[in-house]
């Protein structure tokens, strides 16, 4: 019964398991991009609020 064109179980769970890795792969290297533009974010937001500090701190109005 061992025709042609069919794929045995050996290589199919071969491909089922680099497919899975090569997917959760994928999947890490997401999170990690997106975890970095987070921090980058809040970085930016932290200096800005430091900055509107410092500038409130000096007590010069353009008034």
């Amino acid at each position: 019964m061992g025709g042609r064109g069919v794929i045995g179980d050996k290589w199919s769970s071969r491909i089922l398991w680099a497919y899975a890795s090569y997917r959760k792969s994928n999947q890490c290297l997401y999170m990690v991009v997106v975890e970095r533009q987070l921090q980058n974010r809040e970085r930016m937001m932290a200096e800005g609020l430091k900055n509107t500090v410092a500038e409130v701190g000096t007590g010069t109005d353009n008034v």
